[in-house]
């Protein structure tokens, strides 16, 4: 289980968490909704590492995690920005992760491949990332997040550059194989039909601090 305890984050004047407290069970997919700039992306930077809270923990498994550097909490992370590496062909993207945790390189580039298949990427395996539209790129960071069977995933807008209809496909498949493989997840989104249909829970961030929405 992945929990924020008590957590407190201000920019000079303007207050990002004031007393964010929030559970998310394995295999559990909870909505983070709220208005432009209400501070949803730092909260999930927070729970990855990447920001310091001013007060709080976070923990997971009943292990506070916040001293843990980001490398060290087992988590994957896709941010808009899809974060993919232009000197890596797509199936190389896919397939860092696992390399990284020294997985043999063939077995790593199959386990991409087959990854890849199912996002229907198959063919772009040796397409240099930096030639793919924005719904591609974000089909491969959606792959190279999911590769590692990582302990909680963290979601920021990741179906924002997808049609319709890729965007539902892809979002129930996401849910089914987050759900198979047991992993709390934390998705961030403006978009409250996208939240329901894919978040167990829903919770909207405003002035710093988390109401219930269902």
């Amino acid at each position: 289980m992945l929990e924020l305890r008590d957590l407190h984050k201000h920019f000079g004047e303007r207050t990002v968490a004031d007393g964010v407290s929030l559970s998310v069970a394995a295999g559990e997919i909870v909505a983070l909704l709220g208005p432009s700039g209400s501070g949803k992306s730092t909260l999930l930077k927070i729970v990855a590492g990447l920001e310091v809270a001013d007060a709080g923990s976070v923990w997971f498994d009943g292990q506070d995690i916040s001293a843990q550097p980001p490398e060290r909490r087992g988590f994957a992370l896709m941010f808009q920005d899809f974060a993919l590496f232009p000197h890596l062909n797509v199936l190389d993207n896919v397939a860092f992760g696992l390399i990284e945790q020294r997985i043999v390189k063939t077995e790593a580039r199959e386990r991409a491949r087959e990854l890849l298949s199912r996002f229907g990427l198959a063919s772009h395996a040796t397409h240099n990332v930096w030639l793919l539209s924005g719904g591609e790129q974000q089909r491969v960071a959606l792959a190279r997040a999911l590769i590692t069977a990582p302990r909680a995933l963290l979601l920021d807008e990741p179906f924002s550059a997808l049609d319709a209809e890729l965007r539902v496909a892809l979002r129930d498949e996401f849910s089914q194989r987050i759900q198979e493989a047991g992993m709390a997840t934390l998705l961030v989104t403006h978009d409250e039909s996208e939240a329901r249909a894919m978040g167990g829970r829903g919770v909207r961030l405003v002035d710093g601090r988390l109401t219930s929405l269902w």
